[in-house]
């Protein structure tokens, strides 16, 4: 079963689970979206008649090699997908050659009888209008930053662009398992992305952003600082948490 922004705007399209026999299909976003392709987790999925505030629509938003592709192939294993390789959603061989994402791509994943519409968007300058085209089409968003480098260039584009259309990303800091990375380091990250949340004309209720640290290389996240969680936190529970709590509930569309 899809959500709303997938049942409104896709018809006649079958989703298929998502396992190493099973190939993507193409699906089409009426005029807006020329190439998204759909991969469902389809693991503990709820029946026909979900709740429509269990649905969430949530892009992911960086900096090129930041680390989005990454993190979407760790929330798939989290909610039960048998993904064929890495950076699954990657299909494109270009994409696959250059390591980066060119095409923004769907996936459908149950959490904790919610269902999670997610959006694994480009981070390169290059593709950046289809970041645009996609924050117009979801409630939420997950602004993931390399914790070492700090906010970038395209970070400040796509974060723009999230909030131009009145978002409130959930901010994510990656790689908080490098040895260059420490508590005090990620404290000033986070207040370089909460000036530049200022910078872009945020609201009130957009800065005060909820912060999760993570390494999706590792497959984890957390909602405080730490490099070495509890073997029983090693997985992304929290931040699927994190979406299911913050994210609004899907808009109904006609």
């Amino acid at each position: 079963m899809a959500g709303p922004l997938l049942r409104s705007l896709w018809s006649n399209t079958t989703r298929r689970p998502f396992s190493s026999q099973s190939s993507p299909s193409h699906l089409k976003l009426g005029h807006s979206l020329s190439s998204l392709r759909a991969f469902s987790a389809a693991s503990g999925a709820p029946n026909s008649s979900l709740d429509p505030n269990r649905l969430r629509n949530v892009a992911v938003i960086a900096h090129v090699d930041h680390g989005k592709t990454t993190l979407m192939d760790r929330l798939l294993r989290q909610c039960g997908a048998d993904i064929p390789h890495e950076r699954a959603m990657d299909s494109i061989n270009l994409e696959r050659e250059r390591g980066i994402t060119i095409s923004s791509k769907v996936t459908s994943v149950f959490w904790k009888e919610n269902e999670l519409n997610m959006v694994d968007t480009p981070g390169h300058a290059d593709f950046g209008g289809e970041v645009e085209r996609v924050v117009g089409m979801v409630e939420g968003a997950i602004l993931v930053v390399d914790a070492g480098e700090g906010p970038l260039a395209q970070t400040k584009f796509v974060l723009a662009k999230a909030l131009k259309y009145g978002l409130r990303p959930i901010l994510l800091l990656n790689k908080v398992d490098r040895p260059s990375v420490s508590e005090e380091r990620c404290d000033e990250v986070e207040s370089l992305v909460f000036d530049l949340f200022a910078n872009l004309g945020a609201t009130e209720e957009q800065l005060d952003f909820p912060v999760l640290y993570a390494s999706a290389k590792e497959g984890w996240a957390s909602s405080t600082f730490t490099k070495e969680p509890p073997a029983d936190a090693r997985n992304m529970s929290q931040l699927l948490d994190a979406v299911v709590k913050h994210a609004p509930p899907t808009k109904s569309r006609p």
